[in-house]
Formats: structure tokens, C-alpha cells, sequence
């Protein structure tokens, strides 16, 4: 990229220093991205994250002092634009739900290769949610075993412009991609987005698109 206004800054949050050292590395082997700062605890990222204001934030889930999921929820208080990704070890699908309830915008395994983790970086920055692939099937299973989904008549609360994020965000689409599609502006797909979410009591992207991929299901779409 020939601009820096045009990079992604990115936040690293993580205990372990030669963890956070290799992360950086490889980012800046691409002129895509730009690492603003870093943090050894969930104290001082807070911090950091409302000096900085980074675009994305790579979340360690479990640190010590501050968990992981408690640092996300102050930074979002102060950051809400802030894309946040829990970048962790920990498979375990309740950890994972959680982190998304508590509005991650993603969750990555330390395991995925480079070119998962820039790709991933990119939609996060985007506005897409991003799960890692093994944790998927987890995640579909972790709502299916939790509380019932909203029900096919909640659809009726959206508008026709919302059905149509909505349809949009079960194909995968990023906000830029869904204000392209519908020919708005991005600001105005956010607030749709979050309209959606409120109206069918979901608290993450990933959960609208599987209702709706559900609802398609149930009606023979």
C-alpha cells in the first residue's frame, strides 16, 4: 500500500512476549499492515486501545491480572469501532461463545498459518466476524444446545431493507460489501446490522447468519 492512512493498525494484547514479538514480525513483512502498540495484560491494552484507537485488536483470551473477556468489554466501551479478535489457545467452545456474546469480532486459534491470520485480519477490519475453521462446527453447536433462536416470526419485526442485511450477512458479506450490494453507505449498514441484531435478540454477526441459514432451512430456501 502506498499510504499509510490506508494501512490496518493493529493492536497486539498478549502475556507473552516473544508471542507478541513473532506476531509483530510477520505483520510488518506486509505494507498492508501497521502494529501501532502492544501490551503484556488487559490493564494496560485498555489503555492502549483508547490512546490508539487501532482498527483491529489481537486479544490474548487468558492473561493474568485481567481476563481476556474483561478486557474486551472495557475496550469496547471506550473503542466501540475497534474490531476485537481473540487470538488464544484454548478450543473450547464455551470459552468461545462467550467471547463472542461478549461482542469479539472474532476468535482464532495460535495454531493458524500466516496467510489464515492476515486474511482474517483484513475481514475483521472489514466488519466480517471471523472463527476459526475448527471452531465452527463447535460454535453451531453451542447455539443449537443454548437457548432456542428467534423464532421465524421475529422476522416480521425487520424492515425490508434490514431482511436484505440480513440475507446479506448469512452469504458472509463485510459491511463494505453488504453497502456495495445495496448501494448505501457503510455508516448506514452499521446501524442496520446492529438494528437486526437487536430485534432478533442476537448479539453477534455469526449468530444472525446462522438464524437466517436456519429460517432458509425450515422454509425449503
Amino acid at each position: 500500500m502506498d499510504s499509510a492512512e490506508n494501512q490496518i493498525t493493529v493492536l497486539l494484547v498478549d502475556d507473552h512476549t516473544l508471542f507478541r514479538s513473532g506476531i509483530r514480525s510477520l505483520l510488518q513483512r506486509s505494507p498492508e499492515f501497521l502494529v501501532v502498540g502492544e501490551a503484556a495484560d488487559g490493564f494496560e491494552g485498555v489503555k492502549r486501545a483508547q490512546q490508539l484507537k487501532p482498527q483491529v485488536v489481537l486479544l490474548d483470551l487468558n492473561m493474568p491480572g485481567m481476563s481476556g473477556v474483561e478486557t474486551l468489554q472495557l475496550m469496547l466501551q471506550d473503542c466501540p469501532d475497534s474490531a476485537i479478535v481473540m487470538l488464544t489457545v484454548s478450543e473450547d467452545a464455551e470459552d468461545l461463545s462467550i467471547a463472542l456474546k461478549a461482542g469479539a469480532s472474532g476468535y482464532l486459534l495460535k495454531n493458524i498459518d500466516t496467510d489464515y491470520l492476515t486474511r482474517a485480519i483484513r475481514r475483521a477490519a472489514a466488519g466480517e466476524t471471523v472463527v476459526a475453521e475448527a471452531m465452527t462446527a463447535k460454535l453451531v453447536a453451542q447455539l443449537q444446545s443454548g437457548s432456542a433462536p428467534p423464532a421465524a416470526s421475529e422476522l416480521d419485526k425487520l424492515t425490508p431493507r434490514e431482511r436484505d442485511i440480513l440475507d446479506c450477512l448469512a452469504r458472509g458479506e463485510s459491511n463494505k460489501g453488504i453497502a456495495r450490494i445495496l448501494d448505501v453507505a457503510e455508516s448506514t449498514v452499521k446501524i442496520h446490522v446492529q438494528s437486526v441484531l437487536k430485534k432478533l435478540k442476537l448479539t453477534s454477526r455469526v449468530q444472525a447468519a446462522v438464524f437466517a441459514v436456519e429460517h432458509r432451512k425450515q422454509n425449503g430456501a
